[in-house]
């Protein structure tokens, strides 16, 4: 098989021999010539890191890797690749079945890159690498064209399943995959849902390409362990496979890059469910990384495992995965059961206004050249950095009238000639070309009435919950989310999200930042459980707001640990000693 044949013919056929539309097929060439590494989701792996997870995977030279089949789905400058093929070939010779290499391991590999300039430079590196083994030129150029491919991963065909799976799946936003290659993905991905980034195809179609009792080596972002696009992905590999081992890696040099998402490696095999090992955020060398692979691919757990934990049933259906101790597992459990969730007692979770086009909608209040009733104090993150609100003086232009639909700018000369001075940049926004007879609307309606309402205000992105009281004066921006409440006291509730009880369900359930922060979006704030408010005793409920009021964390917490009926044990799980 020569390199031409394993070259994708993107005019003409995909898997199955399906014929591509023209349109897909201009879109995959587009991918394949595009040139930043960013754009195209490259991020690359340190060695050590590389070396760990392959342990971790079982694919050791100890191991007759030459009966195996090993696939890498996007092998990029062959972080994964070179080192594969030095275990491969060190597997093989000690074997004493060393015969013609070609026709021995050229089943061995199957590695898939997209990017046409990346693909060739590393297919001349293999070739490089198999020569430097003594291997000649003529069978180190047959077996780089056996098993490497210039394909589209999710589109190109494979060959029978495969005894193992490793890498680090690109990470691209589906805003950055042009239209006609997405629709195709989605056509052929279950867990192409809502607004899920590209590796969650690649690891769905890695795990369906997995033999029985095989295992997947991925490192990659985690946000699909715990968010809303993730659930199709956890209900798929609960059904099907057992996440072995998890290892947290944030704040680790991982990366040769800087890299702010949260990554974790995870292990899973094509075998029946069980208990989960659990490491988190190791030192990245070889020597701290090959004793805590041993430890995680123990066949029972070392009393002295140190960092390694092991916990059971962290699958479940489409549900996020609880990667806490067992101990606040449990707590979670507990409050899930016997408390209803923060809307169904009665509060509203909602995020401010995007408009699009900040520059041109956000300015100085008092000097925002526009009628009065058409403009409305705003609040962002900056103003409650202080953990009060410090309002900066900025407003929001408003363009709807009341009750729905945008206002008729005949009716608001000053408006309409405050938006025509600065139609270029309103005009160009995705919205607005969508929609051109409406080309001045924010992309979320602004509603006046939240503005007067009191709310609780919390920025996405924090390392502690920072939950400010807002008295009912300000419209919040698209940087803050909110709370607002019918049934509970808001400053009550306050105490109630700055305890640690609320740390808890946002560290379980939310993803984290590069730094340990959480994000604090409404998804996660979501989960939040809370007593109803007829069942807060008039004690309970001065306590709340007075601990709220002077911002007491421990007052706080005392609060709502006397809410929930907090046992010690359960106290103690949260930190301290439970007091």
């Amino acid at each position: 098989m020569n390199l031409a044949s394993r070259q994708l013919s993107f005019d003409l056929f995909g898997e199955a021999g399906c014929t591509y539309s023209p349109t897909v097929a201009a879109a995959i060439e587009k991918l394949a010539a595009t040139a930043g590494t960013e754009s195209r989701g490259a991020i690359f792996t340190r060695p050590e890191v590389v070396e760990f997870i392959l342990d971790l995977a079982g694919y050791t030279d100890d191991q007759p890797l030459h009966e195996k089949r090993l696939l890498e789905p996007s092998f990029g400058a062959g972080d994964f690749l070179l080192p594969v093929i030095e275990r491969l070939l060190a597997a093989w010779r000690s074997s004493q079945d060393e015969k013609n290499v070609v026709e021995e391991l050229s089943n061995a590999i199957r590695a898939v890159e997209l990017h046409r300039e990346t693909f060739f430079s590393t297919r001349t590196a293999v070739i490089e690498r198999l020569k430097q083994e003594e291997i000649g030129e003529q069978s180190a150029v047959a077996l780089a064209d056996c098993w490497l491919a210039q394909e589209d991963f999710l589109l190109a065909p494979l060959e029978g399943q495969f005894d193992f799976i490793v890498g680090n799946p690109p990470y691209v936003r589906q805003e950055q995959i042009p239209a006609p290659l997405l629709s195709e993905y989605r056509s052929r991905y279950q867990t192409m849902y809502d607004r899920a980034d590209i590796y969650i195809p690649f690891i769905e179609r890695s795990l369906s390409a997995l033999e029985i009792g095989g295992s997947l080596g991925f490192i990659c972002a985690d946000r699909w362990m715990k968010n809303r696009y993730g659930g199709p992905l956890r209900g798929f590999v609960a059904d099907q496979f057992h996440l072995k081992i998890y290892v947290d890696m944030v704040d680790t040099p991982a990366f040769h890059s800087d890299v702010i998402a949260y990554p974790a490696i995870t292990i899973i095999s094509r075998e029946a469910p069980g208990a989960t090992r659990i490491a988190h955020r190791p030192a990245i060398d070889r020597a701290t990384l090959t004793v805590l692979a041993d430890a995680l691919r123990a066949r029972t757990l070392p009393q002295e495992a140190g960092l390694v934990r092991e916990l059971a049933r962290i699958t479940n259906g489409s549900e996020p995965w609880l990667l806490e101790s067992s101990d606040q597992m449990a707590l979670i459990r507990r409050l899930e059961k016997q408390f209803p969730s923060l809307e169904e007692a009665g509060c509203k979770v909602g995020i401010g206004v995007a408009t699009g086009a900040d520059k041109a909608y956000i300015g100085d209040f008092d000097t925002l050249d526009v009628e009065t009733d058409r403009k409305l104090p705003l609040v962002t993150t900056k103003d409650i950095l202080s953990g009060e609100v410090q309002w900066r003086g900025q407003g929001v232009i408003n363009p709807f009238a009341e009750g729905g639909g945008l206002v008729d700018l005949q009716n608001y000369p000053r408006l309409s000639s405050y938006l025509e001075e600065r139609r270029a940049s309103i005009a160009s926004r995705h919205c607005a070309q969508k929609n051109p007879a409406n080309w001045y609307r924010t992309i979320d309606r602004i509603t006046p009435e939240l503005a007067s309402r009191p709310k609780l205000l919390i920025p996405d992105i924090k390392g502690e919950a920072h939950i400010v009281f807002e008295c009912g004066e300000l419209y919040p921006h698209h940087n803050l989310y909110y709370v607002t409440s019918d049934e509970w006291d808001l400053r009550a509730l306050q105490a109630v999200m700055l305890s640690a009880v609320t740390r808890l369900f946002m560290s379980t359930y939310s993803t984290k930042m590069r730094g340990g922060y959480l994000r604090f979006q409404a998804q996660y704030l979501r989960r939040i459980r809370i007593p109803q408010w007829v069942n807060v005793s008039t004690t309970l409920r001065v306590e709340l707001a007075e601990a709220a009021i002077v911002r007491d964390l421990h007052a706080c917490n005392r609060a709502a640990f006397k809410l929930f009926g907090l046992s010690k044990e359960e106290r103690s799980s949260l930190g301290g000693n439970g007091e």
